[in-house]
């Protein structure tokens, strides 16, 4: 497996990324204004402020309004990673990472106008409506399964339907809706962007879940006959399962990179406590049982930076990746998560207090098993795929 390394510009971009979020992001960690549905509006714009005289606002994009290869994106993800806070800080976070991504490959002039410059500013936040509820048969990791419908009428649009785990609906200005369109026999979906908040897309609750990283938590979501403009559709009508494809292996990869950081200080956290705490006679790191977990650690850490950096440099290569993609969300993904399970693990009581940045780690990880496919989804798809190359093989 060739790895290219990433270029000076992002090497010293991502060491600029570091500096600011260990001197200036992490002493807000403790903030009373991060709650269970992630930081408050408040130390968003704070924290914000900061990263923008820091020069590091999405750092990502160019001043252009290029972007930064993927190979570059990890290097710098990565270091934002290192605080929950830190994609929050300079603009790296999802979903308007992701967001940011897709409205730079299909919007039209006036739409990143806009809609993408505020969020490039960081001025503005996004949500991306694709999830439905499960209890009413609705989109998760089958997207076919989509029940939320947009009607043509005249030179608008009529979005009626319920949406769920909306990360940052709460708070966004912008928002992407994947609706069910055409005919009812033929799975098709458009994209639409909307302006929010509207009285037609109503937050019924804020979900409680185990992460709490993500500005405005995870939200249901109801449209009721939502009038949208043909202006506002995301790119050619009936064609959004194809542009979320344009979308999903970048996003999955950017969570690898921000969750690698994380764990990277994670570990950080249990080494530390691991070289100054003694039991037993001894340091813990000198009892097998422990050093042994922090080995295990440090090499997890590394397969995944390889498996990260592999995979963006298929991307840059011009491919969709959509297979490495996979293979690395679940690769990293599983790794990333034996990280934090060691840490906590290494500290014993220390490692579940809430005062803990290891512990928030190893929350936030559980729930990036899921986040834009479960392991379980990958690896079917990928068991196809084997199936299938194996079945239109020539039988020698």
């Amino acid at each position: 497996m060739h790895t290219p390394s990433p270029t000076e510009r992002s090497r010293n971009l991502a060491d600029r990324v570091e500096a600011f979020v260990r001197e200036t992001v992490i002493p807000y960690e403790g903030d009373a204004r991060c709650t269970p549905h992630g930081p408050t509006e408040e130390l968003v714009l704070e924290l914000r402020t900061k990263a923008r005289a820091a020069g590091l606002m999405t750092p990502h994009i160019l001043p252009d309004g290029g972007h930064l290869t993927q190979l570059e994106t990890a290097a710098v993800l990565k270091r934002s990673g290192l605080s929950p806070l830190g994609p929050v800080a300079v603009n790296t976070m999802a979903p308007d990472e992701g967001n940011m991504f897709l409205l730079g490959k299909i919007g039209t002039a006036q739409q990143k106008q806009h809609f993408l410059e505020p969020l490039i500013r960081g001025e503005a936040r996004s949500a991306f409506f694709m999830t439905e509820p499960a209890s009413e048969g609705g989109a998760g990791s089958d997207p076919s399964m989509l029940q939320t419908t947009a009607v043509q009428d005249g030179h608008d649009w009529l979005i009626n339907g319920r949406k769920m785990f909306i990360t940052g609906a709460k708070g966004a200005s912008v928002g992407i809706v994947m609706a069910r369109t055409g005919s009812a026999d033929k799975a098709q979906a458009t994209m639409f962007l909307i302006d929010l908040p509207n009285p037609a897309v109503r937050i019924e609750r804020v979900l409680d879940t185990m992460d709490s990283s993500m500005p405005g938590g995870h939200a249901q979501v109801i449209f009721d006959q939502l009038r949208v403009p043909d202006s506002q559709v995301l790119g050619a009508a009936h064609e959004g399962f194809r542009y979320a494809q344009i979308r999903l292996s970048p996003a999955r990869l950017s969570h690898c990179m921000r969750w690698h950081g994380a764990a990277t200080r994670a570990h950080e956290i249990a080494v530390g406590y691991a070289t100054t705490r003694k039991a037993f006679g001894k340091l813990l790191v000198d009892h097998e049982g422990v050093g042994f977990m922090l080995a295990d650690n440090e090499i997890d850490l590394q397969q995944s930076a390889l498996m990260i950096d592999w995979c963006a440099g298929v991307l840059d290569g011009g491919s969709q990746a959509t297979t490495e993609s996979s293979m690395t969300k679940v690769a990293v993904s599983d790794a990333l998560f034996r990280v934090a399970d060691r840490c906590v693990q290494v500290m014993g009581g220390s490692g579940v207090l809430r005062d803990s940045i290891v512990e928030q780690v190893f929350r936030e990880i559980r729930a990036f098993r899921i986040y834009d496919g479960p392991t379980e989804v990958h690896k079917w798809s990928l068991a196809k795929k084997i199936k299938r190359e194996a079945l239109t093989k020539v039988t020698v």
